[in-house]
Formats: C-alpha cells, sequence, structure tokens
C-alpha cells in the first residue's frame, strides 16, 4: 500500500505541474493576472502569498514573515496552495469569461487566449518526450535477443492461477535464480531442470521486487497442464541496461511514437466497437501505478508518461469544464466574428459540466473500489 500511494502521488503531482504550469506561465507572459496557482482541489491545507512581507496560511490560519529584502517583492499577487481533494490542480485567472475585469484573461486577443487554454494540454503531450528519455537512461531490463539459450536474468512474465508457481508464491516480475541450488541463467535452463523433476518437489531461489530474495518449493505437474506447462509459468531472459543521453533521447522520441499510434488505435477500435469503452478512475490508476512501480522506476516513468499523453488529449475534448471546453467558447467567438458569449452563460454552461465531470468521477472511483475489493483487473 505504502508504496502504492507514494508512486501514485509522485506520478500525479508531476503531470499536475507540468499541465498548471503551462497556463501559469503563459499567462503571467501574456499579462493575465493569477489569482490562484492550486495544486489538487480546495478546500487548501497550506497556501502562500510573496510580496514586502510573506503570508502563510495553514488550516486556515495565518503567519507573517518578513523576509530579507532580496526576496521582497511589491508585485506578490498570486496564491500557490496545495489543497485536500487529490482531482487535478487549477490556475484562477482574473476573468476567464468577463473581459471587463482587472488584467483579465477574456480580454485578450483569441490567438492568445487559445495559447494559455492549451498550454496545458501542450505541456502534458511535451513532458513524455523527457520521461521516457530518463526512462532509457535508467538502468532497466531488455529482453535479450535469443530468450532460450541467451545468458540474462530469467524474467517471469506471467503465473496462471492455480498453478504449481502460483500456490508457491511466485509472481509475474520475479526473477527464478535457481533451481535445486543450480544457477538458471536462460529459459532452456529453467525448462531442463523442471523437466528432470516431473512430480518431485523442487526448491526453487526466486528474486522478488525489491530485491527480496526468498526460497520456495513446487512440484512440478507430471500431466503438462494445456497451456501452462509443467509449472505455470511464462518466461523470458532479460539483461540490464542503461542507454547514454544521445541515444535515449531518438529512443524516447521512437517510443512516443509508438504510444501514440496505440492511442488513436484504441479509439478507432472503441469507435468500431471492436473493443469496450472503459473509463479507469483514481483508484484504478493508483493500483496500476503501484503494480507497475514495483517493477522498476524505468517502468514507472513509460507509465507516466502513457498516462500525460491520454491527460493531454483528453483535456482537449470538448466538454465544459476542460481546457477544450473553454476553447470552444474562443473558437465560437471567433467564427461569429467576435461576438462573444454572456460572461453568465459561459460560466453557468462550465459550472454545470465540472459537475457533471464530478459526478462521473465519483461513479467510477466507486466502479474502481468495487473492483478492487472483488479482487477485479482495475482496467476491467
Amino acid at each position: 500500500m505504502g508504496i502504492t500511494l507514494v508512486s501514485f502521488f509522485a506520478v500525479l503531482i508531476v503531470l499536475i505541474l507540468a499541465h498548471e504550469l503551462g497556463h501559469f506561465v503563459t499567462a503571467k507572459l501574456s499579462g493575465v493576472k493569477v489569482e490562484e496557482f492550486g495544486i489538487f482541489m480546495p478546500p487548501r491545507i497550506i497556501s502562500f502569498k510573496a510580496g514586502e512581507t510573506w503570508t502563510f496560511t495553514i488550516l486556515q490560519k495565518s503567519y507573517h514573515v518578513k523576509p530579507p529584502r532580496f526576496f521582497r517583492s511589491k508585485g506578490g499577487e498570486t496564491v500557490y496552495s496545495l489543497n485536500a481533494i487529490p482531482l487535478g490542480g487549477f490556475n484562477k485567472l482574473s476573468g476567464e469569461e468577463d473581459p471587463k475585469a482587472e488584467r483579465s484573461l477574456a480580454g485578450k486577443s483569441i490567438p492568445v487566449r487559445l495559447l494559455v487554454l492549451g498550454a496545458g494540454s501542450l505541456m502534458n503531450l511535451l513532458l513524455p518526450l523527457l520521461l521516457l528519455a530518463i526512462a532509457f537512461m535508467v538502468p532497466h531490463q531488455v529482453e535479450v535477443a535469443d530468450p532460450l539459450a541467451g545468458k540474462g536474468d530469467v524474467l517471469v512474465q506471467v503465473v496462471s492461477t492455480d498453478s504449481p508457481a502460483a500456490q508457491a508464491g511466485i509472481k509475474a516480475g520475479d526473477i527464478i535464480i535457481s533451481i535445486n541450488g543450480i544457477s538458471i541463467s536462460n529459459v532452456n535452463g529453467y525448462k531442463q531442470q523442471v523437466e528432470a523433476n516431473l512430480g518431485k518437489q523442487i526448491t526453487v531461489v526466486v528474486k522478488h521486487s525489491g530485491n527480496r530474495m526468498e526460497t520456495v518449493h513446487l512440484t512440478p505437474r507430471a500431466q503438462v497442464t494445456a497451456g501452462q506447462g509443467a509449472t505455470g509459468v511464462a518466461l523470458t531472459a532479460v539483461v540490464t541496461e542503461s542507454a547514454s543521453f544521445w541515444r535515449a533521447i531518438p529512443d524516447g522520441f521512437i517510443r512516443y511514437g509508438d504510444i501514440l499510434a496505440l492511442f488513436v488505435d484504441g479509439i478507432r477500435q472503441t469507435v468500431q466497437g471492436t473493443v469496450p469503452f472503459e473509463v479507469t478512475g483514481p483508484v484504478g490508476i493508483a493500483r496500476v501505478v503501484g503494480e507497475v512501480a514495483r517493477t522498476g522506476i524505468s517502468n514507472l516513468l513509460q507509465l507516466a508518461a502513457i498516462i500525460s499523453i491520454n491527460l493531454g488529449i483528453v483535456n482537449l475534448f470538448p466538454i465544459p469544464g476542460l481546457d477544450g471546453g473553454r476553447i470552444v467558447f474562443v473558437l465560437l467567438e471567433w467564427v461569429r466574428r467576435g461576438k462573444r458569449v454572456s460572461p453568465q452563460t459561459e460560466r453557468l454552461v462550465h459550472a454545470i459540466g465540472f459537475i457533471l465531470l464530478m459526478a462521473l468521477i465519483l461513479l467510477v472511483t466507486y466502479r474502481d473500489i468495487v473492483r478492487l475489493i472483488s479482487g477485479q483487473n482495475p482496467l476491467g
């Protein structure tokens, strides 16, 4: 549970920061007043505002600090906050719908508004290039060219339910170290030792995630089960490597293209009805992040990249309450040659969209909790 929560919040905060910094920086550079920069949703836990005097607010109790002269500023206008509900973040911009407000977003030109509104998604689409490059630079497992005979760590990819391996406590992601004291360095070595001991108990040393070693005992089936083999595992051989900076950059671009292709293909198959439409909420995503985190930082970074790309694209959907919904109103103004929808109407539409979005998140979260209790796959 600990690694799941830590890794989930680490990924979530990085993705939220990237998204909201896109809005924040472009708004500041465009002269739009940013009233608040928030991580997660209110109520506030802690907030900070700079100026001649720094103001810290912790659980609604304020503290005022006089900083060194070098750190004082007259233009401190933005409140930076950490909030209690972990469902995204926000930039509270002056006059998002009302051009009459001081230094309002709505008072800027159409290109500037489109830039500010789209910058969050743009950051989420660019961030994976950095994450994937780092993923290739940190030590990670790569399958050897010939898993059967090539030298490497023998990695458990799949464990069949109720198989001898599953009953012994072997899990996907484990590495087979030895069988009956004989070192295992490729898949053929494993098969040879298992086939020589069909129907007999063997002693297997495995390395779990976190480099935890364990000795387990299992008995390979004398009568092999179709599709499972004698012990019920699917194996491959891997080696650990890390790419140089100059190799990691192009590899990251290639992997980025692969992820985009899979995303587009997934949308196509969903529209065609060949795969079911599935939505996973925060609880389901946290479970997946926790499971991937146990397999290594490289895999976690690649998962974060995938989530970031999804977040960047979904946020551009023309749904009220999302960035894409706000962009629709700006484009509608452009189509109507500068004729705006009234601020009251736009504000109402976004409020209704946000409420419906929160209701959907709660519904999906409830379904994820039911899946968690029943032990179902978090992805459906």
